[in-house]
């Protein structure tokens, strides 16, 4: 049996709304989704989501901080994704980097998601988490 997976998301906030992308190729394709991806070996979970955000959206983190996390079984997969919640400046846009990965990057309301979420996205969601309301 495979061991789980680390993931790292991250919930980019700006104006009261999180920045989404909707995956393809490879799992979870078609799905609303955070950036994020694997924590490479020996890498802080900061770091990992500093990389991969620049990485999948171009944008440059501030004000990082611990989130919740998702214990998530999928489509024969088993990851514990930890999510940091960050900030990026007021006038900065997200860039498709990616686009085998990725079909573009759009703003939403916490409370209005596009569906289908990813796994990990949808365990937040379930449990009532919101990164907007410290009392969740």
């Amino acid at each position: 049996m495979p061991a789980p997976q680390v993931g790292v998301g991250v919930l980019i906030l700006r104006d009261g709304k999180v920045l989404l992308g909707r995956r393809k190729g490879s799992h979870g394709a078609g799905c609303w989704s955070a950036p994020g991806g694997h924590l490479e070996f020996g890498e802080a979970v900061e770091d990992c989501a500093l990389r991969e955000a620049l990485e999948e959206t171009g944008l440059a983190l501030s004000e990082l901080r611990h989130g919740p996390f998702s214990n998530d079984v999928f489509e024969g997969r088993h990851y514990l994704t930890a999510f940091i919640l960050a900030g990026c400046a007021e006038d900065a846009e997200a860039r498709l980097m990616e686009p085998d990965k990725c079909d573009g990057w759009a703003w939403f309301d916490w409370a209005d998601l596009p569906e289908p979420l990813f796994a990990p996205l949808a365990s937040l969601r379930r449990r009532g988490y919101s990164p907007f309301d410290p009392e969740r």
